[in-house]
C-alpha cells in the first residue's frame, strides 16, 4: 500500500542532503528533495546556503548549532507542522486551535505564499480578517472619543465634545439624558400620532371637519423642535457632513422631520394664495402620513434592533426564496382556484388576480374568511395551499434565526474585543509614562 512520506522526527546529526530543525524545542529533520519543492522558502535557503556562511546562517534563523548541524528557531512548534505540509501535500490546513492571523504571519516567515492555503481556509481567513477590520474600526471610534483634548483648535474641541454628546450616550452623564429624551420624544410623537385619530379627542374646525386636538398638536410639534433641534445639531458637529446626509438612519430623521414643514408651507399657501383648499387638504394629510417614519428613529437608539437589521441584510438570500416560493405559489392557486370555482353559480372567485388576495391570506394562514372556496374541489385545492405555504414559511425561519443569533453574538464578540484592545493600549501608554517619568 502506497503511503505520503511524512517528515521524519528523530534524534542525531542529519545527513547530506538533509536538514535538521529545531522549532521551540521540537526537532525535525527534513529531506532535502522535498525542500527543494519551493526553493524560494527559508527551509529551501537554509538547505543550500553554505553553512560556512554565518551571517546568511543568522539572517535565516535564530540560532545554529555547527556541531550538530542544527537550526534553531524561535517559532509555534504546532504552527510548523501545518507549515511543512506544503511540502508533501502542497497545500495547507489551518488546524484548529490556531489564530488564522497569527497563521498567516508564520507563512509570511517560512516565505511561503498564501495560495497554497486551501479554499476554505481561505474563506475562514477572510472571514476573520473582515472581523478584525471591524474591531480596529470600533477601537478607532473609541480612540477618538478619548482624545477630544488633543483637536488642534478650541471649534475643533467644542464640535468634537457635541458629537459624543448627541452621538455617544454611553460617553458622559448629559449624553446619556439626551439620549433618553429624544427615546422618549419618539415614543411620545408616535402616541400623539395614534390617539389624535380617535374621533372623541378631534375637534371641528371652522368647516365643521374633524381635525386634530389643538393639546395634541401643540405636543407634536413640540416634539419636532426637538427633532429639529437635534439633527441640526448633530449635522453641525458630524465630521463628515456628506456621510451623514447620505447614511441611512440620518435619512430617516430627515423623512421624519421634513413632512411637519411641508405640511406648514403647503397650508400657508393654500390660505394666502388662492390655491383649491381640497388640494392643499389632500397633500397634507398624504404628508402627515409619512409621520410613520418617525417610528424608526428608535433603532438608532436601539442595538438590537441594529442588530435584527443586520441579521436581515444577511439573510436575503433565505427571504428572497420564502418569496420566490411563495410567489409561485399564490400564482398557481388563485389560478386553479378561479379555474375550480367557476362552475359554481355564486363563485367569489371573479377574476385570478382578484383570487391573488386568497391565496396570499390562505398561504399565510390567515384567513379572514371574506373569499373563501364554494365547491368540492376549490376546498380540496385550499387545504393544499394551506399546506403549501405553511411548509414554504417554516422552511426559511431556521437560517435566519441562526443568522440572528450569529449576527448578535458576533457584534456583542466584537464591542468586547474593542473595549480590551483600548484597555491593553491605555495599560501600555501608561507603562512607558511611568519609564519615562523613573528615567
Amino acid at each position: 500500500m502506497w503511503t505520503v512520506p511524512k517528515p521524519k522526527y528523530r534524534r542525531g546529526s542529519c545527513d547530506e542532503g538533509e536538514i535538521s530543525v529545531n522549532i521551540g524545542g521540537v526537532r525535525v529533520e527534513l529531506f532535502g528533495d522535498v525542500l527543494n519543492r519551493y526553493p524560494e522558502s527559508r527551509l529551501a535557503e537554509l538547505l543550500n546556503c553554505s553553512t560556512q556562511d554565518h551571517e546568511v546562517i543568522s539572517s535565516l534563523c535564530d540560532d545554529f548549532d555547527p556541531g550538530r548541524k542544527e537550526f534553531y528557531f524561535d517559532r509555534d512548534p504546532d504552527a510548523f507542522k501545518c507549515i511543512i505540509d506544503v511540502y508533501y501535500f502542497d497545500e495547507i490546513h489551518i488546524k484548529p486551535g490556531i489564530c488564522p492571523i497569527c497563521f498567516i504571519k508564520e507563512m509570511e516567515f517560512w516565505k511561503i505564499d498564501q495560495c497554497v492555503l486551501d479554499e476554505c481556509c481561505k474563506s475562514y481567513l477572510s472571514e476573520k480578517k473582515e472581523e478584525l477590520t471591524e474591531i480596529a474600526n470600533k477601537v478607532k471610534v473609541i480612540l477618538e472619543d478619548l482624545e477630544v483634548d488633543r483637536c488642534i483648535t478650541r471649534t475643533q474641541r467644542c464640535q468634537r465634545l457635541l458629537w459624543r454628546l448627541m452621538e455617544k450616550p454611553g460617553s458622559s452623564l448629559p449624553a446619556r439624558v439626551i439620549a433618553i429624551i429624544s427615546f422618549l420624544s419618539v415614543l411620545v410623537s408616535a402616541l400623539v400620532m395614534c390617539i389624535g385619530t380617535i374621533p372623541e379627542l378631534q375637534v371641528k374646525n371652522a368647516d365643521d371637519k374633524l381635525v386634530e386636538h389643538p393639546t395634541l398638536e401643540g405636543i407634536d410639534t413640540a416634539c419636532m423642535l426637538w427633532f429639529t433641534a437635534e439633527y441640526l445639531l448633530r449635522l453641525a458637529s458630524s465630521p463628515n457632513k456628506l456621510h451623514f446626509t447620505l447614511s441611512f438612519m440620518n435619512a430617516i430623521d430627515f423623512l421624519a422631520i421634513m413632512p411637519f414643514y411641508v405640511v406648514l408651507t403647503l397650508t400657508s399657501l393654500g390660505t394666502a394664495s388662492m390655491m383649491e383648499l381640497a388640494n392643499v387638504q389632500q397633500a397634507v394629510q398624504a404628508l402627515r402620513i409619512m409621520r410613520i417614519a418617525r417610528i424608526f428613529k428608535l433603532a438608532r437608539h436601539s442595538s438590537g434592533l441594529q442588530t435584527l437589521t443586520y441579521a436581515l441584510k444577511s439573510s436575503l438570500k433565505e427571504l428572497g426564496l420564502l418569496l420566490m416560493y411563495m410567489g409561485v405559489g399564490i400564482f398557481v392557486f388563485s389560478a386553479l382556484a378561479y379555474t375550480m370555482e367557476q362552475s359554481h353559480p355564486e363563485t367569489l372567485f371573479s377574476s385570478i388576480p382578484q383570487s391573488f388576495w386568497w391565496a396570499i391570506i390562505t398561504m399565510t394562514t390567515v384567513g379572514y374568511g371574506d373569499i373563501y372556496p364554494k365547491t368540492t374541489l376549490g376546498r380540496c385545492n385550499a387545504a393544499v395551499s394551506f399546506l403549501c405555504g405553511v411548509i414554504a414559511i417554516a422552511l426559511p425561519i431556521h437560517p435566519i434565526i441562526n443568522n440572528f443569533v450569529v449576527v448578535y453574538n458576533k457584534q456583542m464578540v466584537l464591542e468586547t474585543a474593542a473595549k480590551h484592545e483600548v484597555e491593553l493600549m491605555e495599560l501600555k501608554n501608561g507603562r512607558g509614562v511611568r519609564r519615562k517619568c523613573s528615567n
